[in-house]
């Protein structure tokens, strides 16, 4: 079978012996040894590693047709962690590590891919759950995955919303899908990669005659390469235009697809997510992005290339999504931006957010207890809205400031505002208001120009602003970005060094600020359980991203409850806490009542 002329596909560390078979097509037949295949999509190039489910002797086949027995990718995403002070992915725009890919049915052992453990604990996705479609036999079924952060997991809830209004119901798992959605991240190569080994991984674990879509950033900034790359895709899917994912592989109301649909041509536009309504909440919390798109230009990052122009909502639109969540039992609203300060601007309304959160806050009584704030430019962070968010009893006094860096020529070259001076002003300031506040922030390591005085600047910065939380990752050249062809980037092994140290300044910090809570009653948001104990967290933990509150096994707990306890340890980033009157779950343990079941 011939090799479409943009696809490139290599062994990688062949085995000892590799012959053909005749007969098979092509196919390749190896012994044992570790082999990879190479995929290249515009100049990124992957090579993935491939495992093989035992048997004696592997086969790569040599086009998209699978023959039983035949070896099968595993993609392998770079390793995720929330350790924090250690290399993280995370950033202003890669800020949740990837959403690990739902367990697979056994008889799809072989095409399995290697799950990472998430941020934090994971929500079991109601649309991911088991569905009973016996009203409704004949129709189709959908598995969305999504990667990257917390404003794509907002597009997927939506996503999710129109695949259901246009009559599909969710699967199990890929296995079990007609339609298997990949909403892609594309914020720096690292991303990229991994969004490509996720497709290939549900491409192998889909069922035969299922449609595989990817969507999502790497969709709107590389769709035509991607489509042209990857056969192994039905469609590409932007976030431009009018028609739905489901319409892009013909599927409608009461289809079950038995044949593929191949769509070879540019990306394909679903509609404008911002205002759908989405699928209903999974979890006691839930994001919600109030814009779109971003107005700066900061040097590193493509996203205004790809999401464009800051498009604000309007602030009734989204009072009533937040309305709707919090009367499905969210106890926590999340609001996500490319540039949350920066909402109301591109209509002419500066300061919009501040009005914003006093009108959520008025939801108080309907039973919503918390407003966090993520992606906060560091020019912003002043009164009036400071005030106001340790004013307001739902807003917690949780800062996630997107400060890059400390060194001011390096944050010029970069385009961005302030120093590490600014910086410590700003947290000094605000924790003498409010001493008990937290702070996270992500940095740039590597960026061209930085120097071993720039990287001492960071290194003393850390120490001084005691961060809970941080996050660091080298630097990617963008295509399209001011910095794409910027001389004077350090040597990649100087970049990973620089990195060590800075874990090793911040790593000590984290572990301190948990270290301080032994022995404080906490109130904690019961999230769910994992392995049988319940998990939450405090204001100090925004979700996905940081560390945990784990209550132990005693099931009383519900998610969505406000459980008082006792910090009795720490590991890593988790705390280990004790409820007040576990034992029988009295009044003085739950100040208030949860939401569905344990």
């Amino acid at each position: 079978m011939p090799v479409p002329s943009a696809l490139v596909v290599g062994v990688v560390e062949p085995g000892t012996q590799l012959v053909e078979e005749p007969g098979h097509g092509g196919q390749v037949l190896l012994d044992t040894g570790e082999v990879g295949e190479r995929r290249r999509v515009g100049h990124l190039v992957v090579d993935l590693e491939l495992g093989h489910d035992g048997a004696g002797e592997l086969g790569l086949p040599g086009g998209h047709e699978q023959r039983p027995g035949c070896l099968q990718a595993v993609a392998r995403p770079p390793h995720h962690h929330r350790d924090v002070g250690r290399l993280q992915p995370p950033a202003q725009d890669l800020r949740v590590e990837p959403r690990p890919l739902a367990e697979l049915h056994e008889r799809f052992a072989a095409a399995s891919v290697t799950l990472h453990r998430q941020a934090s604990l994971r929500r079991v996705r109601r649309y991911d759950g088991p569905v009973t479609t016996a009203s409704r036999p004949a129709a189709a079924r959908f598995f969305v995955e999504t990667l990257g952060c917390p404003k794509n997991v907002v597009d997927s809830d939506k996503i999710v919303g129109t695949l259901l209004a246009d009559g599909l119901v969710p699967a199990d798992g890929p296995g079990d899908a007609d339609l298997v959605v990949v909403n892609t991240c594309a914020f720096i190569e690292a991303a990229r990669e991994e969004s490509i080994e996720t497709i290939l991984a549900l491409a192998s674990a889909r069922k035969p005659g299922a449609a595989l879509v990817a969507t999502g950033c790497l969709a709107e900034r590389s769709g035509g390469e991607l489509a042209e790359a990857l056969p192994e895709l039905d469609a590409v899917v932007g976030f431009a235009g009018e028609s739905s994912i489901a319409a892009a592989v013909g599927m409608s109301v009461g289809d079950m697809v038995s044949t593929r649909v191949r769509f070879r041509s540019a990306p394909t536009g679903v509609r404008d997510l911002l205002e759908l309504p989405r699928a209903a909440p999974d979890a006691p919390w839930a994001y919600v992005k109030i814009a779109e798109g971003c107005d700066r230009a900061c040097a590193f990052c493509a996203i205004p290339s790809f999401r464009g122009k800051q498009r604000s909502r309007r602030p009734e639109a989204i009072e009533a999504e937040v309305r709707a969540l919090v009367e499905q039992g969210v106890a926590e609203i999340v609001l996500v931006a490319q540039d949350l300060a920066w909402y109301g601007r591109d209509a002419d309304e500066p300061d919009s957010l501040v009005p914003l959160l006093r009108r959520l806050d008025g939801l108080a009584p309907h039973g919503l207890s918390r407003v966090r704030l993520l992606y906060l430019y560091p020019s912003e962070v002043h009164d009036p809205l400071v005030s106001t968010m340790l004013e307001l009893s739902t807003v917690v006094p949780y800062f996630d400031l997107s400060l890059q860096h400390a060194a001011g020529p390096l944050l010029r070259a970069m385009k961005r505002w302030g120093d590490g001076d600014r910086f410590l002003k700003i947290i000094e300031r605000i924790r003498a208001d409010e001493p008990g506040a937290a702070f996270r922030s992500s940095f740039i390591v590597g960026f061209p120009g930085e120097t071993e005085r720039h990287h001492d600047e960071l290194l003393g910065f850390l120490g001084a602003a005691g961060l809970d939380w941080a996050g660091f990752f080298s630097f990617s050249r963008e295509d399209g970005t001011a910095a794409e062809s910027l001389p004077g980037a350090p040597e990649p092994a100087l970049v990973t060094e620089r990195l060590r140290e800075l874990a090793e300044v911040q790593e000590p910090l984290t572990t301190a600020a948990r270290a301080a809570l032994l022995d404080e009653t906490i109130e904690v948001l019961v999230d769910g359980f994992e392995d049988g104990e319940a998990v939450g967290r405090t204001y100090r933990e925004a979700p996905e991203i940081d560390g945990v509150v784990r209550l132990g096994t005693d099931g009383w707990a519900r998610p969505g409850a406000i459980v008082r306890a006792v910090v009795t340890g720490w590991e890593g980033p988790d705390l280990e806490a004790t409820p007040l009157g576990a034992a029988g779950a009295g009044s003085d343990a739950i100040s208030t009542a949860g939401v569905g079941t344990g």
